[in-house]
Order: structure tokens, then sequence, then C-alpha cells
């Protein structure tokens, strides 16, 4: 098949389900409004210079262009949008079908609820024949966007459980991170406030009260990295917490497998977030908030921990009593791979995708 995308190429997500139907043999036709920056190219047609554009309206303006020149001359059989905003629009504004959206979280969630975004948003649902989400809250708010709920399916980004399970812990990465033999918690949500990592912060400091020698490790980066730095400081936490920036995908399985305990602290996802799963498939136990569907993964006691948002003393107890129960975090840990395994792994998942694409051709 010939397929189109338009998706960042900045993300490990897009990347990662584009490759998959590049190694299948189709040929892809990937348009961007930002340049590659993680994986090996596949055959890719990158907008870079879209960026270059002052303005918003003048770069869409220019990537619906630039799309349908590409569809008049090379009548791909399927366009499909990552992202319900600026590529989802774009996508719908082409007029072409079969045209497919997938929808990540927030371009529904929250975008769906403002007044200026709200119509676009709607306009971009209701001109693709097919829409993909990975939650079912997520499909229930389009529902109530208007959106007939027939046209929507729930595939998951998936989790490459080959590349992402547990092992021998990298001594060297440890010593290089300075923890040795201490407890190591790791968080892996960017520095930004939907993700709350400042409730994080202040449950360290209390678990440090307890476990004095404990660590945690806190890749990502965003507009609160000095603000959260500074926190650290604050609490007395500053050597307890490390920042080590964003932890490329080629490495950060042997930062899951020499971790002992991970944390996510968001405020809003749409299904399982991708590092969630990783950790849970590396058998992490994991520590996630009380949001969306995070309860359908996780329960307590069995693979890691739900705790309130924002209520970092709760936290703070839940990793306490992980740190001192090791048999406890192999047996979250164990039934947190499973779960992975059976209900998001990213090779079934893709190959519901590929069933998708098939069917839509032919009915179209």
């Amino acid at each position: 098949m010939k397929i189109c995308y338009l998706a960042g190429a900045d993300s490990i997500h897009s990347y990662r389900w584009i490759k998959y139907f590049s190694d299948k043999g189709n040929n892809i036709y990937w348009f961007s409004l930002t340049p590659l920056t993680v994986g090996e190219k596949t055959k890719n047609v990158n907008l870079t210079e879209i960026t270059e554009f002052p303005g918003k309206v003048l770069s869409m303006a220019t990537l619906v262009y630039k799309v349908r020149k590409f569809i008049k001359n090379r009548k791909p059989d399927i366009l499909h949008a990552h992202y319900a905003g600026t590529y989802g629009l774009a996508g719908a504004m082409t007029q072409f079908h079969p045209f497919i959206v997938t929808a990540w979280g927030s371009d529904v969630l929250l975008a769906g609820r403002e007044i200026i975004k709200r119509p676009l948003v709607k306009f971009t649902l209701n001109k693709a024949d097919l829409i993909t989400c990975d939650a079912e809250h997520m499909r229930n708010t389009m529902i109530k966007l208007g959106v007939d709920g027939e046209r929507i399916k729930i595939i998951y980004f998936g989790t490459d459980t080959n590349k992402f399970h547990s092992g021998e812990r990298s001594k060297s990465l440890r010593q290089k991170l300075g923890i040795s033999d201490a407890p190591m918690i790791i968080s892996l949500r960017s520095l930004e406030p939907v993700y709350d990592v400042e409730t994080l912060i202040k449950a360290i400091a209390l678990v440090k009260e307890e476990v004095p020698g404990v660590k945690c490790v806190i890749g990502g980066k965003g507009s609160q990295e000095e603000y959260l730095k500074n926190l650290a400081k604050s609490y007395g936490v500053a050597e307890s917490t490390l920042f080590v920036g964003q932890i490329s995908n080629d490495v950060l399985p042997i930062y899951l497998r020499s971790s002992d305990i991970y944390v996510s602290t968001s405020l809003s996802d749409a299904g399982l977030s991708a590092s969630t799963a990783e950790a849970m498939a590396s058998e992490l136990p994991v520590i996630i908030t009380d949001y969306g569907e995070n309860s359908t993964w996780v329960k307590d006691g069995e693979s890691g921990f739900i705790f309130p948002k924002r209520d970092y003393e709760r936290l703070a107890e839940k990793i306490i009593y992980l740190v001192r129960h090791e048999d406890l975090r192999r047996r979250c840990g164990e039934s947190g791979r499973k779960i992975i395994g059976e209900r998001n792994n990213y090779n079934k998942e893709m190959e519901k995708m590929d069933r998708i694409y098939s069917e839509l051709g032919r009915k179209l």
C-alpha cells in the first residue's frame, strides 16, 4: 500500500508506528513539521522548512498545499494523521479519503473543551473515515463531540516486549549516577506542569526520612526544569534527585532494568502512558496516579499501586512500602509484564491496524 502520514518526526510514538508499516514493505510517505530526531530514516518526506515560516496559519496553508499536491501526483491508498490538532486539521482540509486520525489525548481531552479549538477538533474528527485512540474515556469524549462511535477503534501504541524486559542491573550506569546499592526510583515524564513532578520531589523528601540513601532519577526535559531543581534544593533532596535530561530510547531499557520502582505523577493521560507500559514490561513495580483508565491496568498490590493525584504523602507511603518489601516488588513486576504482554503488545496492536488499513481500503 501507499500510506501517507502526517505526524511529528520528533516523536518516538509516531516513528515506531510508521516504521512498523515501512518494515512490512509498504510505500511510506511522511510529512512532518519537525525534523526527524529519533531512529533511522525510513522513506521520508520531511517538511522541516515549514517551521521557518512565521505564523501557524501560513505553516498550515503550506502543509495543506504540499500534501494536496503530493496526493494528486502520487495517489496514496491511505492518508493517516497522528494528532487531531495541526496534523489532523491539515489532513481534513485536503478532502482526501480514506482519511484516518489517531487522537493522542490532549488534542481531544483539552483542546476539545476550548471555545476556539473545539470546532476545529470537531471538524477534523468528522472528516475522518476512521479514528483510533488508546482509551475508552477518550472514545466517550469524542462521542460527546458528535462523532459516531462506530468510527472509533481502540488501538494502543503498544510496547516492544522484546526490547523492554527484566535483566541484570547495569553496575556501570548506577556507578555513573552515584547510586551504588541504594534504592533507585525512576520518573520519565516531561518536566511540565501537567506531569506534576513537583509531587514526586515532595514525596522523596518524606521517603528520605525513612530511607536515607534513596535516589530518584528524573528523566525528561521541560519548562519546569529549573523550578523543580530549585524545589529539590528547598526540600533538602538535591543530592537525592538526579535530573538526567531526556533519556534516549536506545538506553532507556538499561535505565529501567537498573531501577527498583517506577513513578508517574501525571495529572492527565489518554490511556496508559508509554513509559509506564515500558516500565511494566521491564518488570518494574509501578506507582501511578488514579486518573483516567490507570486503575484498569494497575491494581493495588498486584502490579503496583495507584495513588490520588497530588497526594505526595500517600505516594511516599507506597514508595517506602515497596522499598521495604522486595518480594512484593518482584511479584508486582512479574504481574505487570504479563499484563503488557497480553493487552499492550506492540506487534499485536500494529497487526490490528494493518487489518484496519486493508478493510478501509477495500470498503472505500
